[in-house]
């Protein structure tokens, strides 16, 4: 480890102390008038500015090199350049009106460049837009990204389900780490708050060339606020309501950056009650969740790092069927008490032309499960006085230590090149009275390489990896796996305004500890659980087609994938029973998944202001054997009407309604029922006025607004035939201090 960093500092050049400023003007390029309120930003520095009146800025304090700079204003294009520092004069920047969303610069993918010029297709979606439409959580807000469900246990607990892959096939990635919270179980949620998360991007399809092992399925990558711009302090204070669980979440934040030092902290506190039906209340789907978030930044010429910190509690009832109706908000048992704790650092070397990234984390996910020891028709006060004072059945500690570096090389010609490593230590201990997985050590290295090759009429990436996975048991049991993985694409103009992508990669998962080891009844899952220790790793082969056209009124596209996954792992009933649960076998067997997405953005001239939005996504998973996946979303069609204005009272303001229809899904698996299909309506408006001077946002959103009873196929209350949520009220105040 300390030979390979030492390596890679002697391949960067010699460091240069000189500062250096960008500065130049912002005009509109048909009135050629300065333009204020510009957004003027260096994504791989993370430093920006915004223009004056007159289109002016200036940013000062800058390594040499050459960097990526991005302007972007509502109502604009989004404009990408290329500058080299020193600047041998001003910039003179002209950007077109345009009614096509602003872009962002995507964090996943480690070139760190526009969508529109990434050879790889990636989903971005800010994380306040999905809240406007009525989110009540950061699981439930990614189900509105196309080819995104989730696999929920009533509204607290929901895990991402990217193109019909899930658990520890797809890596959720937070602070710039990989987030580890013992994902095998499928009652396990991701254990983190969408407060303080600014978007959430996702890679579909294997992204192991970028991130190792467990990235087999995908990438959700969450991507945290940003500090507040230098020498100016921000905010906030924000309020949400939910009619339906009669819960809320209320949060504060504060952010201030000076030239080199920044900070931002951030709290947020979740309560709701049991959610309703058109029928009933659904006991026990009660939880609540606290959140602080931290951080500090220090930033130089020739350096710059920061430190974040998030420790996130979650008391998340489990429900089993439908009793006392009530609108307490204190979990009854069962229920599982999780805590993670995420400490991350991110630091850049920047060199003559070229930068070091070394990112560092640790996660300490301490869960525990309760189990119901009491009589059935104790007084519901009893209930919650008795759970204080139990032991976990289930008590598990999982502390992960993991690092990630990366050499940006020189850029040479039409080349871009990244080479890194990255490796993870991962400590399994067991505290409770039952124990579902061993004690265990789990050791990852790997090694890459990747370049993005600029061509005239094209663009294309290719890459190559090694890894090594090692996992000790404390039964004695020892397991190594390795793969070697690699990815080729390319992007280009076919014809004006029609640019299509092919993506071709491979991947692999190695079995997790559950999957190897376990040997217990899963609480939570109802079932009892026996591993295999001779499991091979999976590895798949995606291929990825996208086509894309787009001019200023109207864009379509078509998303195509076809997935061959060697040794794929999943669960079996083999028909015994034990301790009154039914006995789940670990299998493995070759299958494929294929589909894709579809859809179309029109607004017509002169109606820039009206959006008309749809997309279509379909998935099917099948073994070789010709038999049906298990958990595999039914097919489903969003429309949206979208209405976006500005008056003198009211800014950024907004009007939608929504039709979401979700199919039949008669292609299960073997041990799963059909699910109907049905139609979910909903709808919202906001926008932001003048209070006391200072900004507020004030959104209302409205789902499920016809009250409709229905069962979502992922959804693990459905062997009790039991609903999902009926209809819901949302109503959010955010106040900008």
């Amino acid at each position: 480890m300390k030979q390979i960093i030492t390596v890679m500092l002697l391949l960067a050049t010699t460091i240069t102390f000189s500062q250096n400023t960008l500065e130049g003007i912002v005009i509109d390029s048909d009135t050629k008038e300065g333009l204020d309120y510009v957004n003027v930003y260096l994504p791989n520095l993370e430093k920006g500015t915004i223009t004056k009146e007159n289109g002016s800025f200036k940013i000062t304090n800058l390594p040499s090199g050459n960097y990526k700079v991005i302007f972007s204003m509502i109502g604009y294009g989004t404009l990408s350049l290329n500058v080299t520092l020193p600047l041998k004069e001003p910039l003179n920047i002209a950007i077109l009106v345009s009614a096509i969303e602003m872009e962002d610069v995507i964090i996943s993918t480690p070139f760190h460049k526009l969508q529109s010029e990434n050879v790889m297709k990636v989903e971005q979606e800010k994380i306040s837009d999905l809240k406007a439409n009525g989110a009540v959580s950061l699981a439930d807000g990614i189900t509105n990204i196309a080819g995104v469900e989730s696999i929920s246990t009533g509204l607290g607990i929901g895990k991402p389900v990217i193109r019909g892959l899930s658990s520890n096939r797809v890596l959720v990635y937070t602070q710039g780490v990989r987030l580890e919270n013992q994902q095998f179980g499928d009652e396990h949620g991701l254990g983190l708050s969408d407060s303080g998360i600014e978007s959430v991007e996702v890679i579909k399809g294997p992204a192991s060339l970028l991130y190792g092992s467990d990235a087999l399925g995908g990438v959700l990558y969450l991507n945290p606020e940003k500090f507040a711009q230098a020498n100016t302090a921000q905010g906030d204070l924000n309020y949400n309501y939910f009619s339906n669980t009669q819960g809320f979440n209320t949060g504060a934040g504060i952010k201030s950056s000076g030239d080199t030092f920044k900070f931002i902290f951030r709290g947020n506190l979740t309560e709701h009650s049991d959610y309703n039906t058109k029928e009933y209340r659904v006991t026990n789907s009660r939880f609540r969740e606290q959140d602080f978030k931290a951080g500090i930044g220090y930033q130089a010429t020739q350096f710059k790092t920061e430190f974040r910190y998030n420790v996130n509690n979650a008391k998340l009832g489990i429900p089993e069927g439908i009793g006392e109706q009530t609108t307490l908000k204190t979990p009854l048992l069962p229920y599982q008490n999780v805590t993670n704790h995420v400490l991350s650092s991110k630091s850049t070397l920047f060199f003559n032309n070229s930068s070091l990234d070394i990112n560092l984390g640790y996660i300490y996910n301490d869960r525990k499960e309760f189990e119901e020891h009491h009589d059935h028709d104790t007084d519901p006060e009893e209930i919650h006085e008795e759970a204080d004072a139990l032991e976990a059945a289930l008590h598990m500690k999982l502390k992960t230590a993991n690092y990630d570096l990366k050499y940006n090389l020189p850029k040479l010609k039409k080349f871009e090149t990244i080479v890194g490593i990255q490796g993870m230590n991962q400590i399994n201990t067991n505290y409770g009275e039952e124990t579902l997985i061993p004690d265990a050590t789990t050791n990852d290295f790997g090694i890459f390489a990747t370049s993005h090759i600029h061509f005239n009429k094209a663009d294309v990436q290719i890459g190559a990896r090694y890894d090594n996975r090692r996992v000790d048991v404390s039964s004695g049991i020892s397991k190594n796996f390795n793969s070697f993985n690699g990815a080729a694409g390319v992007k280009t103009d076919i014809f004006t305004n029609l640019t299509v992508r092919l993506n071709l990669a491979s991947g692999f998962r190695a079995p997790n500890l559950s999957e190897l080891t376990s040997d217990g009844t899963h609480e939570g899952t109802n079932r009892y659980e026996i591993g295999n220790s001779q499991l091979q790793s999976e590895q798949n082969f995606q291929t990825d087609l996208s086509l894309e056209y787009k001019n200023d009124h109207f864009e379509f596209f078509v998303n195509g994938f076809y997935n061959k996954i060697n040794n794929y792992i999943f669960l079996s009933p083999n028909g015994e029973v034990i301790d009154n649960d039914p006995v789940f076998v670990y299998l493995q067997d070759n299958a494929k998944l294929y589909g894709g997405e579809i859809g179309f953005h029109f607004h017509p001239h002169p109606l820039d202001w009206l959006h008309f939005e749809s997309s279509l996504e379909t998935v099917t998973g099948k073994q070789d054997n010709n038999s049906f996946l298990p958990l595999i979303p039914a097919n489903s069609l969003s429309n949206m009407i979208r209405a976006e204005f500005d008056t003198k009272s009211i800014a950024k303001g907004y009007a939608f309604i929504k039709l979401r229809s979700t199919f039949n899904q008669n292609n299960i698996s073997s041990f799963e029922t059909s699910t109907n299909g049905y139609n979910l309506l909903s709808a919202g408006l906001g926008g932001t006025i003048k209070v006391l001077k200072n900004d507020m946002t004030v959104t209302v959103s409205g789902n499920n607004l016809m009250n409709t009873t229905y069962i979502h196929h992922l959804s693990r209350l459905k062997t009790d035939n039991i609903f999902n949520m009926g209809r819901n009220i949302s109503l959010g105040f955010t106040y900008y201090l």
